[in-house]
Formats: C-alpha cells, structure tokens, sequence
C-alpha cells in the first residue's frame, strides 16, 4: 500500500475538511470535532466526535460498496481521516423519509412518528446565503446543477440504498427514519455516493425504546454535549457488534 502525503487544503465546511494527494484522482477527508446545526446557526466543540463519525462512516460505506454501489470511499487512513475518490460534489443534498419526522413533520403539520407506506424523497439546494431549500426537481434542473436523466439515476441508486441499510441497521436494534445523502461525480462522470453517513445526516432510533439515537439531542438541546457523545458512541459500538 503506497504512502498517501496531505499536500493542500482543497476545501473546508463545517465539520470536515478535504486535501488533495499526491494523486489528483483521490483525496483525504478529515472529519472535524464540530457539530452544528439549524444551518448552522447552533454549533458547538465536541471532543472527539470527528473520530466517531470518521469510524462509523467507514463501517457504514464499507458495507454499501460491498453491496455493489459504487461510493467515493477507498478506505480509512487513520482516526480522523478517509482515503476516498476525487469528485465534483453536485449542490444538492438528498434526504430519503421513512417517518415521519423533522421538517416535514413541521411543514405538513403531520405527527411525527407515522410510518410512511413508501418512502419519500426530498431535494435541498445547498445554497448558504439562501439556507439550503427545499425545491423539486424542476427546480434543479432549471437551475442547471443536474438532468432529469441523472436525477432518476440518483434516486434509483437511494433507493436502492435505503433498501439495504434500513435492515442493516435493523438487525443492530437500530430503526433507520430518514437519512441525508449526497452525491458527486469523479473523472469518469460516473455518480458515486460520497461525503458521509452517520448521526450528524440520519434520524435513527431504538428498535426496544424508540429513543433518539442522534444529532436530534443536540439540534432539539435534549442532552448536554458529553450526552450526545455517549449516543454516538453507542451507535458505533453496535454497528462493530456482527
């Protein structure tokens, strides 16, 4: 396995940070100790959160790529660092609904906890000026940040997705409400799932208790921070239990 060297800093968002590699086709990704949210307008220092989610990601993609969908990941390079594919990150971010929960429960006026018959796919324009809204595929094809034809492929390859990792984490007493994905191209402008999965982009809950298993402790100020690690922490010790 060669030797991978961090050369710049390509890019950096709120908790994860991208450099370029001595090969222009890949780059390193390290996962950042902040968690955010509303926008960020609530953020916070949490110690060694980056860790968990680098750790849990890893597990994550390395299950769905061994499923035969094609992601970004190669493999982890340390603690706080992934080796993944370089891609142009489409704007957009997907989040795929299972219940009812979140925004959309607060924009339909619709009791969280309904489980949907089908699942419900949403897009947001990752716009920060414009706070990253919710808008249709017409939208965004009128915008020119995607086709119909790739918009279709996307949604075939979440779905896809949902299929397999709602009973992934089911058979780890962990129930899969919704979850944000997002998507870029590499070289070959071939869609690869990319940037993560973890509790900072998905809703997940107790199989037994229904309890919050996520950043919605932190979003919704339910737990101090120390809590909210101990969540994390306990969603990466039952994705390691086989």
């Amino acid at each position: 396995m060669s030797c991978i060297i961090k050369k710049n800093i390509l890019s950096e968002g709120k908790t994860k940070r991208i450099y370029t590699t001595q090969n222009p086709l890949e780059v390193l990704i390290h996962y950042k100790d902040n968690i955010t949210a509303l926008d960020g307008l609530k953020k916070n220092f949490l110690q060694d959160k980056g860790v968990l989610n680098n750790e849990i990601t890893t597990l994550i993609f390395k299950f769905i790529n061994s499923c035969g969908i094609k992601t970004h990941f190669i493999r982890k390079k340390n603690n706080r660092e992934q080796l993944c594919h370089k891609v142009d990150m489409i704007p957009l971010e997907f989040v795929v609904r299972n219940i009812v929960a979140g925004s959309m429960s607060k924009r339909l006026g619709v009791k969280e906890g309904i489980h949907l018959s089908n699942p419900i796919f949403e897009i947001f324009y990752k716009n920060d000026k414009l706070k990253d809204p919710l808008i249709n595929d017409h939208h965004a094809v009128f915008l020119e940040i995607i086709s119909y034809e790739e918009l279709n492929r996307i949604y075939s390859i979440a779905s896809e997705i949902n299929h397999i990792i709602k009973k992934y984490f089911l058979d780890k007493n962990i129930i899969l409400v919704d979850f944000k994905i997002e998507f870029g191209k590499n070289h070959k402008n071939e869609i690869l799932l990319s940037d993560e999965i973890s509790p900072d982009t998905c809703r997940f809950w107790d199989k037994k208790t229904m309890k919050k298993l996520d950043k919605d402790l932190f979003r919704m100020g339910l737990k101090e921070k120390e809590e909210v690690f101990d969540i994390y922490m306990e969603i990466l010790k039952r994705l390691n239990v086989s």
